[in-house]
């Protein structure tokens, strides 16, 4: 590379440099108004927070987050030396007073949660609504998000979705929540435990139908990886090569015209003559891609008709 093009690089990565110390100075010497501040921070990659997060969490009052010792780790990165407070579901309803009466005292309250936005599948919705039922501002400081990482990078519609956060782990609870999303007309997005993901993904399979999906892992970390393929695919990929860290699947949409009830018995009937009720059902499930449970409720019902 020739001298005077590295010249012209250096200059510019400089200047970059010195807007971007200029921006947060400028932030920090304004104070911050009291109030409650949703702070996002990095899902992975310490460099994802924004100049206006770090602004933030330098200025409040007290910083209230779901683990002090994991939080102390991202402050001490960026030299903040804020007081940390834990706030998370086993002692939100004793925290929740205090932090209302710091807010009447004019302080200015950050919240973060151990990683990505607050309040998503994590706790602080009870938080903000009394802080805001209180007369007290409340400032969102936007910023990275698990579910929205995954979603745009899935390749599935974006237009309409619907983040269902983690499915129950009883099967019963399991499945009827996953019947009750079978009909959203848009793309799923789910958090789910890496040991329990080819199990999850299985369920999905048979309740939703053999759907396009995705499976991302580590998001913005060193080892991120993005699984491509159906529900099918992806739970035996999942089963045979099990994923290790912090898992969202996407789940595609329902097909646009999907198999009446009228057509299933139709193709079930004659599968019925030949096949046992299982074959039968995970034949027609797969031929007309709707869901297995569906198919076998039709089924089960030609069965009694007999």
């Amino acid at each position: 590379m020739p001298d005077d093009t590295r010249e012209t690089e250096t200059a510019a990565s400089s200047t970059t440099a010195n807007r971007v110390v200029f921006e947060v100075d400028r932030q920090l010497a304004q104070p911050l108004t009291p109030g409650l501040y949703l702070v996002a921070t990095p899902i992975g990659h310490l460099a994802d927070i924004s100049l206006r997060a770090i602004a933030t969490l330098a200025r409040a009052d007290v910083v209230y987050c779901e683990d002090t010792r994991h939080s102390r780790t991202l402050l001490a990165h960026y030299a903040i030396r804020a007081t940390l407070r834990p706030y998370h579901e086993h002692n939100a309803e004793t925290e929740r007073p205090r932090i209302v009466r710091e807010l009447a005292a004019g302080r200015a309250v950050a919240l973060i949660s151990d990683a990505g936005t607050p309040l998503i599948s994590d706790p602080g919705f009870k938080l903000v609504r009394d802080a805001a039922a209180a007369g007290h501002a409340v400032t969102a400081v936007p910023g990275p998000s698990a579910s929205l990482a995954a979603l745009t990078v899935a390749g599935l519609p974006t237009d309409a979705f619907f983040f269902a956060g983690f499915l129950p782990p009883k099967e019963g609870a399991r499945n009827s929540r996953i019947a009750e999303l079978a009909a959203v007309p848009g793309t799923l997005v789910f958090f789910e435990a890496p040991n329990r993901a080819a199990a999850t993904l299985a369920d999905l399979r048979d309740r939703l139908g053999d759907r396009e999906a995705v499976l991302a892992r580590e998001l913005t970390k060193l080892h991120e990886e993005v699984r491509r393929g159906t529900l099918a695919e992806l739970a035996e990929k999942a089963e045979s090569d099990p994923p290790k860290g912090e898992v969202v699947i996407v789940v595609g949409p329902p097909a646009d015209e999907e198999a009446s009830d009228a057509t299933i018995a139709e193709r079930l009937a004659p599968a019925l003559e030949t096949l046992s009720l299982r074959d039968a059902t995970k034949m027609v499930a797969d031929t007309l891609k709707v869901p297995k449970a569906r198919v076998y409720d039709i089924a089960l019902d030609l069965k009694r008709r007999q």
